[in-house]
């Protein structure tokens, strides 16, 4: 079974899972992905923070764990 994120996923616990989606974290300006402080970040609040919607990540990021 696919490993599934929704807004309330920690960034870290994503990370975790595969570094390989880290891309998309860096697209959207989320340069800190080593940090503690953004590693317990949820979805929603980065993407709040960076001004992302938070509902297109979370699609992107299932569609990357259920293609792997």
């Amino acid at each position: 079974m696919a490993f599934t994120v929704t807004k309330d996923t920690l960034i870290g616990d994503i990370l975790d899972q595969d570094f390989g989606v880290s891309p998309y974290f860096l697209e959207m300006g989320m340069h800190c992905l080593g940090c503690p402080a953004s590693r317990s970040e949820t979805v929603e609040e980065a993407c709040n923070v960076h001004g992302v919607d938070a509902g297109e990540l979370v699609d992107k990021l299932n569609e990357y764990f259920a293609n792997k």
